[in-house]
């Protein structure tokens, strides 16, 4: 059986891999950067600015978010792909998708973003969800 440190550090593995395809100019990258209003002179700024300690920060969440969702997954007894994924998706509805409203009323970001961050946050746990019930 694989190790369970070994499937959370695996789980945010993917979950970045996950995060940088989402966020890619193959999926959702070019909208995400007009939403934010980023400019092409900002994108060359960032990344001169401390883009790999931002990435390392980043995992280090993943990390403690997937490991949180273990808890989860393990003390309600999912141990089927399906029944993770449904844990997933409560733990979005609960946490992801009704605190990331904010970015919406409070910062008067478009919903077009919201749907963009929080649609990111429901496929990353659904999956995660998933593989954390099946080998953890």
């Amino acid at each position: 059986m694989i190790s369970y440190y070994l499937v959370i550090l695996i789980s945010a593995i993917i979950s970045m891999v996950l995060g940088s395809l989402w966020y890619s100019p193959i999926l959702f990258g070019k909208q995400w950067i007009k939403l934010m209003g980023i400019s092409k002179k900002d994108m060359e700024k960032n990344k001169n600015k401390g883009m790999i300690k931002s990435y390392i920060v980043l995992f280090i969440s993943s990390l403690v978010t997937i490991y949180v969702l273990s808890m989860f997954t393990s003390l309600l007894g999912a141990s089927t792909f399906s029944q993770g994924m449904m844990i997933g998706f409560w733990v979005w509805l609960g946490f992801f998708a009704t605190t990331m409203l904010g970015s919406v009323l409070w910062e008067k970001k478009p919903f077009s973003l919201y749907t963009i961050n929080v649609s990111y946050h429901l496929v990353n746990l659904l999956i995660i969800g998933g593989i954390l019930a099946v080998w953890t």
